[in-house]
């Protein structure tokens, strides 16, 4: 049996100022780090082989966090990058609620329907992350093994277990900053046992 740790990188500031990021690139937060380092606690026991992370620095860096000082090789792969969101990347929600309302609208409620003038359809995101799934499948038949990436990314993998619809993407649980999806893969069969789970944050959940 090959199980997936999936969780989200640290709040950044880019989070915290409801900037979009997608392959834009912010620090992460006191908060953020914190967050990965009780993570890193909650999961210490785990016998990772592989930590297979986006390349991106929030993601880089919350990966190195939650491994700790244990021997684990970290993987950058680029198709576990969140979704591209063009000129988008940095633009706070207000501005593009005013500037790009349709687009916008489209992104969080009709993904299935959102066609961006520049960067990735949710399709586009599908099919990479879904190659980057077959890949670690192939490298890593049995085991554990954490991956580091973003909402859209995780959002996309938990829709392809579920089989649900492209229009069902955003479906509760919210993805939190180093929230805790774990999934169960034995041949053909798919068990997800935890969703989006931040009970490491403690008293910080608020």
């Amino acid at each position: 049996m090959l199980t997936f740790y999936i969780t989200r990188h640290g709040e950044t500031e880019w989070n915290v100022q409801t900037r979009m990021q997608g392959w834009g690139d912010s620090e992460l937060t006191v908060n953020g780090i914190r967050n990965a380092k009780l993570l890193g606690e909650r999961l210490k026991d785990i016998d990772f082989q592989s930590i297979y992370s986006s390349p991106s620095k929030r993601t880089q860096l919350t990966s190195e966090l939650i491994r700790g000082n244990r021997n684990i090789p970290i993987i950058f792969d680029e198709k576990l990058r969140e979704i591209h969101m063009g000129d988008w990347e940095g633009k706070t929600r207000v501005f593009l609620e005013e500037n790009d309302a349709a687009n916008f609208h489209a992104f969080w409620n009709t993904p299935h329907l959102y066609v961006p003038t520049k960067g990735e359809k949710f399709l586009d995101l599908q099919e990479r992350v879904l190659k980057a799934i077959d890949d670690i499948k192939q490298a890593e038949e049995s085991g554990n093994v954490l991956i580091v990436t973003h909402t859209a990314v995780i959002k996309i993998l938990l829709a392809y277990f579920k089989k649900l619809p492209m229009e069902n993407l955003w479906d509760p649980p919210y993805i939190h900053d180093t929230s805790l999806t774990i999934i169960e893969l034995d041949g053909d069969e798919v068990r997800i046992v935890l969703e989006g789970d931040v009970s490491h944050w403690g008293e910080n959940f608020d």
